[in-house]
């Protein structure tokens, strides 16, 4: 199955690296072995939006391709469909689907943003306390819906296999820092010059002081200038704010993307 979505095609360049990604001709399955908690780690991709009918054959399609993963006990569906067409949804979400709504952002040029954080110092995370902050700042900032236990094993994990990704020479886990505390942080990893942001965050104690914009500003123009980045890209969710911040940098929208989540909340 040729993906027409740029953020799906980008979001399976990391389970190739520590898992596997096989095209069932119909759709496409990505698992990680390493982090079966991984919602996007471990998910389905249609070729297009769900009709009416889907519920059944969706779910029960997971089911079957993940019935050797008895740690995933999540559901994770998304479909190609560029243009941001959700398809008929209301049967998911009447059986306790949550439906994602996001926008891809891409650039090949960026600027300094209005909201610009002067006293952040960025740099790669290189040592293990640092490390170590990026997990406890992603803890921090979970949403409610996730106990910080049953979060705290994910990012735990994400953060070895993104630990591994640097090693092998892909990319770059970047830091902000404020007075020697981790304020935020990000993953930028280049493919053949397409350059995919991954997991955007800034630690609770730090928000709305324009730790963001400045991080993302720094490493766009690290990927552009010393990465071999041709193309940045960013997806973000279409109803929260930082899609707005990514923006005031020179990211623009370029799709939509949709996808329904199913997990038992407070896990």
């Amino acid at each position: 199955m040729t993906l027409r979505s740029l953020g799906y095609r980008t979001d399976l360049l990391f389970p190739r690296f520590d898992g596997e990604v096989v095209d069932r001709g119909d759709y496409i399955v990505a698992r990680t072995p390493t982090n079966p908690t991984f919602h996007w780690g471990n998910f389905l991709v249609f070729g297009g939006p769900p009709v009416m009918g889907d519920l059944d054959r969706w779910r029960t399609t997971f089911a079957d391709e993940f019935k050797d993963s008895p740690e995933v006990k999540h559901i994770a569906l998304g479909w190609d469909a560029p243009d941001g067409a959700m398809g008929e949804t209301q049967q998911f979400l009447d059986a306790g689907f949550s439906l994602d709504e996001s926008v891809v952002l891409s650039a090949d040029r960026v600027h300094r943003p209005a909201k610009y954080c002067e006293e952040v110092e960025i740099r790669p995370l290189t040592q293990d306390w640092e490390w170590q902050a990026k997990v406890d700042s992603n803890v921090a900032g979970r949403e409610p819906v996730y106990s910080e236990e049953g979060y705290r094993v994910f990012a735990t994990r994400q953060g070895e296999r993104q630990r591994a990704m640097v090693a092998a020479g892909l990319g770059q886990w970047f830091g902000a820092f404020i007075d020697g505390r981790l304020a935020g942080d990000l993953g930028l990893f280049v493919f053949d010059g397409l350059a995919r942001f991954q997991s955007v965050g800034t630690h609770p104690d730090f928000r709305r002081r324009g730790v963001c914009g400045a991080l993302v500003y720094e490493t766009a123009t690290l990927g552009l200038e010393q990465m071999g980045a041709k193309t940045l890209v960013m997806v973000a969710d279409a109803h929260y704010h930082a899609a707005r911040i990514y923006e005031s940098v020179g990211f623009k929208p370029t799709e939509k993307q949709g996808a329904l989540t199913w997990f038992q909340k407070g896990e």
